[in-house]
């Protein structure tokens, strides 16, 4: 059957309308593909692990960096990049273009790395944490943190940067270099510094690096926080008394390894760290202290003491003489001794 001439012109009519629409829809899209100039603030945007693309445009939408979600789902279907986008947050910019943050779901480009350094981490243990999160090799973060510019700068004694990577919770941009991360845990050290401590430092006749060896090992004793000053006093009379240190931690870096328990063997490690062998400070600091810890080792409780040891529940035992430390261990031993009386 053929049909009237008025219905051909009609479907004509209609499939042009469509036409047109379908060829406006697509140059929109590939308008706004395209985008513009980059720029403002960087927009913090974070997609849950398991989020589908829409979840993912819509939080784009209400961070303002999408106009159109249906659209830019669209365009990301077209472009087949619409599966496997990487969780976490992004720092974006406005104006980036869908293709941009199209790649960046995909790729994981803009995704923020988040790394926390406790207190009492050494170089042994930020390394490895810090390459994890940026994607880098362990080699090129260990030759961060040799960085001779930095030592100089710090004024350390030492090979390594250990003690100067400050604790704390840090956000890498995207293609952030081991080096550049490293300058920046520095950087933190540095505004923590409180200037004032320079002038007690002159009061005490210790260099910056011996406070940050000192905090070190403060920070790696104390189990509470009101125990840190009271652990400094034992180490600074005994520095005043020319007693060796005698601290177990800094045995265990000396080491290389954790032990859970530091036996008479381990006290033979030859180690400049070794501070059952060798008097006075170790030449740098066994692990990053925080700021309580410094503290702690610029101002020191007044008390007599020159021994302690941990108890069963964590808390130290402190002692002026050897024979009322010898007392304390023999009264910790009998309590970690089961009671077999029936």
């Amino acid at each position: 059957m053929r049909l009237p001439r008025q219905s051909c012109f009609n479907m004509r009519c209609a499939w042009s309308a469509d036409a047109r629409r379908v060829g406006a829809a697509a140059a929109l899209v590939a308008t706004l593909a395209c985008g513009g100039n980059p720029h403002g603030p960087i927009v913090r945007v974070t997609i849950p692990p398991g989020s589908s693309f829409r979840a993912a445009a819509d939080s784009l939408h209400h961070a303002g960096l999408v106009s159109a979600p249906r659209l830019f789902r669209l365009y990301a279907q077209i472009t087949g990049r619409d599966r496997d986008i990487k969780a976490g947050t992004y720092g974006l910019q406005r104006e980036m273009g869908w293709s941009a943050l199209v790649t960046a779901l995909h790729e994981g480009q803009g995704l923020e790395r988040r790394l926390t350094i406790p207190e009492g981490w050494s170089i042994r243990e930020i390394a490895p944490a810090l390459a994890k999160a940026l994607g880098a090799p362990v080699d090129s973060v260990d030759s961060a943190m040799r960085d001779t510019a930095l030592l100089r700068s710090l004024d350390v004694p030492t090979q390594t940067l250990e003690g100067y990577l400050f604790p704390d919770t840090y956000v890498f941009a995207y293609g952030t270099s081991p080096r550049a991360a490293v300058r920046e845990m520095v950087q933190r050290f540095e505004q923590v510094w409180d200037p004032r401590w320079d002038e007690r430092l002159q009061q005490l006749a210790m260099s910056r690096n011996d406070i940050v060896a000192l905090a070190s090992i403060i920070e790696k004793e104390a189990r509470l926080p009101e125990e840190r000053p009271v652990i400094s006093a034992v180490y600074h009379n005994r520095l005043k008394a020319q007693m060796p240190l005698q601290a177990d931690p800094t045995i265990q870096y000396a080491l290389g390894e954790h032990h859970d328990r530091v036996t008479y063997h381990d006290l033979e490690v030859e180690s400049p760290y070794n501070t059952y062998r060798h008097p006075g400070l170790p030449p740098g600091p066994i692990a990053s202290p925080g700021r309580a810890s410094m503290e702690a080792a610029l101002y020191p409780a007044s008390v007599p003491y020159l021994y302690f040891v941990a108890d069963t529940d964590g808390h130290h035992e402190f002692r002026t003489t050897f024979q009322e430390h010898k007392a304390a261990k023999a009264e910790i031993r009998k309590e970690k001794k089961p009671d077999n009386r029936g």
